[in-house]
């Protein structure tokens, strides 16, 4: 565990976001997404080069796009997790860009702070950014399949 001076706080400004995407459209989105003032962004193409960044300045917020070529978010955010578990790295806020409601399981197993489902829309996506650099967490519920329960049907066992 590190001590308390080596933790970002909740109420520090939000002066760093780390944006990890191939694509520089999903880049762009992101970055069109916040609206705050005195954001800076750092921009990576590759998993493999954020564990170097996030030791050089630890960001107040990494954005992992799921499918990067060669390292993907998933084994990128595990790395970070498994860093800051060994007490190498202070603990990193991350939020996870899905392309489908059914790597929400990947998410979580990565153990991502939150997650939103492509194709984004920056009311959502600035929404998850808050949430999650703030210490929460966000779940996007879009996609998610409908528990339908039959009418007329018991839910009591039949033996």
């Amino acid at each position: 565990m590190l001590p308390t001076s080596d933790r970002r706080l909740l109420s520090d400004p939000m002066p760093d976001i780390l944006v990890v995407s191939d694509a520089p459209t999903v880049r762009e989105e992101v970055k069109a997404a916040v609206t705050e003032s005195g954001v800076t962004f750092r921009e990576l193409t590759r998993g493999a080069q954020v564990l170097p960044a996030v030791r050089e300045q630890t960001p107040a917020l990494v954005i992992l796009d799921l499918q990067i070529g060669k390292m993907g978010g998933m084994a990128t955010c595990l790395e970070l997790r498994l860093e800051e578990g060994g007490g190498r790295l202070p603990r990193v806020q991350v939020l996870m860009l899905l392309d489908r409601r059914a790597d929400v399981f990947l998410a979580r197993r990565s153990a991502a702070d939150g997650w939103i489902v492509k194709p984004l829309d920056p009311l959502r996506l600035g929404r998850a950014i808050r949430e999650v650099q703030g210490g929460g967490t966000y779940e996007d519920a879009v996609f998610r399949p409908v528990t339908v329960v039959p009418q007329g049907r018991s839910s009591a066992v039949v033996k």
